[in-house]
């Protein structure tokens, strides 16, 4: 990793992760932050890549979440609403109740 840049930074779910690095497998071996970062996204993925992107897109429609937010979200598919206050916690977006039942509702229509 030693003299490599970051060329662009963007926020992408686990499931997006897992197939980036299932590309990459495909390629050769996979460097040693690669695999765990592989381990982690093949035991944590609740969602496929498609499912994902959809998901972020319609939790971005709401209007208040961020693309991070979102992608937050996603990973974690939080299925209360204590859970979603918790990691709305420390954001300067707040939530009002009625945007965290759509939030739950959109959540639960994904959920596997």
């Amino acid at each position: 990793m030693i003299g490599k840049k970051v060329a662009s930074e963007k926020p992408v779910p686990l499931a997006k992760v897992l197939e980036i690095l299932e590309d990459r497998k495909k390629q050769g071996e996979l460097e040693y932050e690669q695999r765990l970062a592989y381990d982690y996204a093949q035991k944590f993925a609740r969602l496929g890549p498609e499912k994902a992107e959809k998901l972020i897109s319609e939790l971005l429609a709401l209007g208040k979440i961020r693309e991070r937010q979102a992608v937050i979200l996603v990973d974690l598919m939080p299925e209360t609403k204590e859970d979603i206050e918790l990691i709305f916690a420390k954001e300067r977006t707040r939530l009002d109740e009625e945007d965290i039942k759509k939030v739950l509702e959109l959540l639960g229509k994904y959920r596997e």
